[in-house]
């Protein structure tokens, strides 16, 4: 899944950054309000991370714009600011946000509100997504095939998870390049095919993933 992490405390975004990259997400970083918009009008993301207080701005007015566009209705709000008053928490609610943050804040807890908020994307009731044979657990960022760990890199794992909340759904290359790869990636790139070809030889014999010539990918969901 793709994020986007909108703050400007240097410190705090290497720290959010590297801690859920680690748990497996795609994350793109904006430093003010004008960045936010430029990269919200540019890319999909499934779940955004937004300050309140913002040069050029702040947290209220991009997530007002955000839940004006197309993308805005599907993709998750969670306002994480130092803002504490409950005049803030009602209006960023009303707003439009999903969740509300407040700082300072344990990472773990973060981890699990926006497990808990993507788990409304479609196959995600729970932190653990089954497809036949396959388990993949979200919390731990773990997966296994008949009980077999597989050992998954954190692009396998993203492209995997993706695939498994959408199962018989056809997938195309662009669609996992947007949600499971961040902005730095070359569009031309072959990396999906590449990263798609790792994730079957793990799987072995269980392998599940169908290529649909000129679409993209299936999971199937007899496995």
């Amino acid at each position: 899944m793709r994020l986007l992490v909108v703050e400007d405390e240097e410190d705090l975004v290497d720290a959010l950054r590297a801690g859920l990259v680690r748990a497996g997400y795609a994350v793109d970083v904006a430093y003010d309000v004008a960045q936010a918009r430029e990269k919200l009008a540019a890319n999909s993301y499934d779940l955004v991370l937004l300050d309140l207080d913002l040069p050029g701005g702040d947290g209220f007015e991009v997530c007002r714009v955000l839940r004006g566009t197309g993308q805005g209705q599907a993709v998750r709000i969670i306002m994480v600011t130092a803002r504490d008053r409950l005049d803030d928490r009602v209006r960023g609610l009303d707003e439009g946000a999903d969740d509300y943050l407040v700082k300072p804040f344990a990472f773990p807890e973060l981890l699990a509100r926006v497990r808990a908020l993507l788990r409304r994307e479609p196959g995600g009731g729970t932190a653990i997504l089954r497809v036949g044979s396959l388990r993949l657990d979200t919390s731990r960022v773990e997966a296994h095939s008949g009980g077999r760990e597989l050992g998954l890199t954190p692009k396998e794992f993203g492209v995997l998870r993706y695939l498994m909340t959408r199962p018989g759904h056809v997938v195309s290359a662009e669609e996992l390049l947007d949600h499971v790869w961040d902005e730095h990636t070359d569009p031309f790139t072959n990396t999906v095919r590449v990263t798609v070809g790792n994730l079957r030889r793990k799987l072995g014999a269980d392998a599940v993933i169908e290529t649909v010539v000129s679409k993209g990918y299936r999971l199937r969901e007899d496995t």
